[in-house]
């Protein structure tokens, strides 16, 4: 045993080069890649994001729709109800989304 590693943290060191050794994008998708290209974030898409919230509201007001017309009465009308939440919780999110992305680009910037 005298040739051995006596356990004094010598691994800690071995596992940091193993973790460099991941191809970059893995590293970039975990969080820990290191450079100038780590601290881009990415500019706000304004007609990406629309056409993301435009095919999100036109599956859920569909899939509402049918499912209204198919319940009727009384329980129909808790999924019409259901659906305009829905729909305006995509509005929130993907104006959220643009908003934050825009502060995040403006920021990184100045």
């Amino acid at each position: 045993m005298t040739g051995e590693d006596s356990g004094d943290g010598g691994d800690s060191a071995d596992a940091e080069s193993a973790r460099d050794d991941r191809p970059a994008n893995d590293r970039t998708a975990s969080g820990e890649a290191t450079g100038p290209s780590s601290n881009h974030t990415p500019e706000p898409r304004l007609v990406t994001r629309i056409l993301v919230t435009w095919i999100e509201l036109t599956l859920v007001g569909l899939t509402g729709t049918l499912l209204g017309a198919t319940v009727g009465g009384p329980p129909g009308f808790i999924v019409y109800l259901v659906t305009t939440l829905v729909t305006v919780g995509i509005l929130f999110y993907n104006v959220n989304e643009l908003i934050r992305r825009w502060v995040l680009s403006t920021a990184e910037a100045s």
